[in-house]
């Protein structure tokens, strides 16, 4: 589906599917400006807003009812659910809908995580539902997460009745105070009329400008109540909401963007989370222009690793040739980055030769941590639309001929390819991944922990689409992996899931084994199991002048057995699981991984320590 409109008093809503069906009211005026609607992502048909998809009883509706009818509208089809005693309406609510397909996950956390991976697999907004109290505070890291890497999320809570607000009530939690600072908005429904608005208003606010994590708080007695639901509410935003949304791209300062690139020497791309719905146009850029490109962790896929133009990632982890271009480039071309530290290092040290160009959906972002020569506040999308157009207009007049600069670089990546330690027939975790990637042609959606794991992921599996690579890059959150991966299994039905993880990182949400198992979800896990908290240990190393402060995850009694024995754990869940210990075992073990069918779990024994290491030297 794709529509464009000129309207008055409505923003830019990065690509949404949310923003066309509904009418926008301001509680403030404001001036009028033109500005730009796209649906151009929307998965959904719009033209039956309005009907009800779930059989009903023969009474009125309850809010619970009403509230899933609101998903419904939204094109909600998967929720991840955990049930408790102030959420049990909506549950009930829920078995009556035939169109969402609820998943139980076994912890809210894993729920939330699960909700993330589907939303970030697929551009829409994932939905998870959590009762009160523990179930609410299990769902912080999750939306803290969200927040940070600007995922669009629905957080629905079941909370005490109206009430009992206040009272200190059983599992009664004010999670609407708590979560403020790291969600992009939330709600507490005090009106059960006010649910129709409410939902629109979430998905609205979840998938505008820069996308971000909702949530939805909604006592007992809400849930309860009967209602006849006023479907035609408009929502009703702020006007200092409605102001900090992007406009049009000013068409002169795009065309100063072009003139610095005609006068630059030595471009380069940095591209991060904000080009992730503008891959096509990214390409046709680059095409034009033939200026390098090097990613952060966010923007991996953006642009195909596979091209000769990529320099694949850059900053702390990333690869030396990366890290070379930052240093050495007249002209940096900032787009959809946040200038985070993992990715500069000391930022007033960054791209110091260069005149720098920011191009950035959120203003907040632009000159936060380092001061650009030129700034464009838009969607990456229609920024790069224009830009396009423009050199497309002047491609009879005007050449770019970076190629000494391509030829500089390449003679670095030469010299200074991504390598790894080998130690006799010891399995060394970066070989694994490169086997991985070779078998897979490069077409998995991988998902990862937090840890060495994670970094050897980004450097050594070749991402040649968005959305393909699936990790916690602002929160560092271990425990995202595995049930992202049921999150992205389900809303990529037919696509091969790999969760690349590491022992430390997976058990901390090794329950989900059980979620797996129980929706018979085909995920294939790759556990680069040390024994340890590698990148702890590592760090230590590195930084601290000592080895393994309190890294250790074995047994301390029997250090020279391996523990806890992920085979057995496995197959406690129903879920086969094989082990290997040496280099030569991996192709094979990992052709058996990919070729059974269901989940699998694959334990790759790492070891010595000394082949533990991801930083670059």
């Amino acid at each position: 589906m794709t529509s464009i409109s000129l309207l008055k008093l409505t923003p830019i809503f990065s690509s949404s599917p949310y923003s066309s069906p509904f009418s926008v009211g301001t509680k403030r005026s404001s001036s009028r400006r033109y500005l730009l609607i796209s649906s151009s992502f929307s998965p959904f048909d719009f033209s039956i807003t309005g009907q009800s998809y779930s059989s009903r009883p023969n009474s009125p509706p309850t809010g619970a009812d009403v509230l899933v009818e609101a998903l419904e509208r939204q094109g909600v089809t998967h929720v991840f659910a955990y049930p408790g005693g102030a959420s049990m309406r909506i549950h009930v609510a829920l078995t009556r809908s035939s169109i969402i397909r609820t998943v139980i996950p076994r912890h809210e956390q894993g729920g939330i995580f699960a909700a993330e991976g589907y939303a970030r697999s697929s551009g829409v907004p994932g939905v998870c539902i959590t009762s009160s109290g523990p179930g609410a505070t299990n769902l912080v890291t999750g939306l803290a997460d969200a927040h940070l890497d600007s995922i669009p999320l629905i957080a629905i809570t079941g909370q005490v009745s109206r009430t009992a607000i206040g009272t200190n009530a059983f599992q009664e939690i004010p999670v609407v105070q708590m979560t403020r600072p790291i969600t992009k908005h939330n709600f507490l429904v005090l009106d059960v009329q006010d649910i129709p608005r409410v939902f629109k208003e979430a998905f609205f606010i979840a998938t505008s400008g820069r996308p971000g994590p909702v949530l939805i708080d909604v006592p007992k007695d809400i849930q309860q109540q009967l209602v006849v639901p006023d479907w035609n509410q408009s929502i009703d935003l702020s006007s200092s909401f409605i102001s900090n949304l992007p406009t049009i791209p000013d068409e002169t300062v795009l065309h100063k963007t072009v003139s610095l690139m005609y006068e630059a020497k030595k471009p380069v791309l940095s591209i991060g989370g904000g080009c992730l719905n503008s891959s096509l146009e990214l390409k046709r850029f680059v095409e034009l222009t033939g200026i390098p490109v090097a990613s952060t962790l966010m923007g991996l896929g953006c642009f195909p690793c596979s091209d000769e133009l990529s320099l694949q990632m850059l900053g702390m982890f990333g690869t030396v040739y990366a890290n070379y271009a930052m240093d050495q480039c007249d002209l940096l071309l900032a787009f959809g980055v946040r200038f985070d530290e993992r990715a500069t290092r000391k930022v007033e040290e960054f791209a110091t030769r260069a005149k720098i160009v920011h191009i950035d959906i959120d203003k907040a972002e632009i000159g936060k941590k380092k001061q650009p020569h030129l700034s464009v506040w838009a969607d990456m999308k229609y920024a790069l639309k224009g830009i396009n157009r423009i050199l497309e207009s002047q491609m009879a007049k005007l050449k770019f001929d970076f190629s000494a600069w391509r030829m500089e670089l390449n003679e670095v990546k030469m010299k200074f390819p991504l390598i790894y330690q080998t130690c006799g027939d010891a399995i060394p975790p970066q070989y694994a991944i490169q086997v991985l990637d070779e078998l897979t042609n490069g077409n998995a959606i991988v998902t990862t922990g937090v840890g060495q794991h994670q970094m050897w992921a980004a450097q050594f599996y070749k991402y040649n689409r968005p959305r393909q690579l699936l990790t916690s890059g602002g929160m560092g959150a271990m425990g995202f992996g595995l049930p992202a991966a049921i999150g992205a299994a389900l809303a990529n039905p037919g696509t091969t899931v790999i969760d690349i993880d590491g022992d430390g990182s997976f058990t901390m949400n090794i329950q989900e084994l059980a979620t797996i198992r129980a929706e018979n979800l085909p995920i294939k896990i790759l556990l680069l199991d040390d024994q340890q908290l590698g990148m702890v240990a590592e760090w230590a190393h590195q930084f601290c002048e000592t080895v393994k402060p309190h890294s250790y995850l074995g047994d301390p009694l029997e250090k020279d057995k391996i523990y806890p024995d992920m085979i057995k754990i496995s197959e406690g869940f129903k879920i086969p699981a094989a082990r290997i210990t040496k280099k030569e075992e991996v192709r094979r073990a990992i052709q058996k991984m990919l070729g059974t069918p269901g989940p699998y779990l694959l334990d790759v024994i790492i070891s010595p320590p000394i082949m533990s290491q991801v930083l670059l030297e």
